[in-house]
């Protein structure tokens, strides 16, 4: 369902898949693992076109509200301009949202400055 990388001192998972509603817990979960084993690196998400769902969002969502409890910025790279806007209108209900881009240089390069 995703992979990471470090790309520059950043952390950048890729989910791949829609988790579906009984996976996003388990997604969440798998997330803020990566960013605890790898913290206090930034972390950039990348959503790739079979993961671009309600259930991914709310999966992110969640992963976002740790990183922000742990003073990570977080990024969320999609090309879906329907999906940046569901990422940008949900995340109000948990403080400054994500950092939502549509490319996943911009999001890194984003990361990476924040974390220097």
């Amino acid at each position: 369902m995703l992979s990471h990388t470090l790309e520059q001192g950043v952390l950048v998972i890729t989910v791949d898949q829609d988790p579906g509603i009984d996976g996003r817990a388990a997604l969440a979960t798998e997330i803020t693992n990566l960013v605890d084993a790898h913290r206090p690196a930034p972390v950039v998400i990348v959503l790739g076109e079979q993961a671009a769902s309600n259930a991914t969002v709310s999966a992110v969502l969640r992963a976002h509200q740790w990183c922000g409890r742990l003073g990570i910025l977080m990024c969320v790279v999609t090309q879906s301009a329907p999906l940046r806007r569901l990422l940008e209108n949900n995340a109000g209900t948990f403080g400054p949202g994500p950092v939502v881009h549509a490319q996943v240089d911009a999001a890194i390069a984003t990361a990476f400055t924040a974390a220097a």
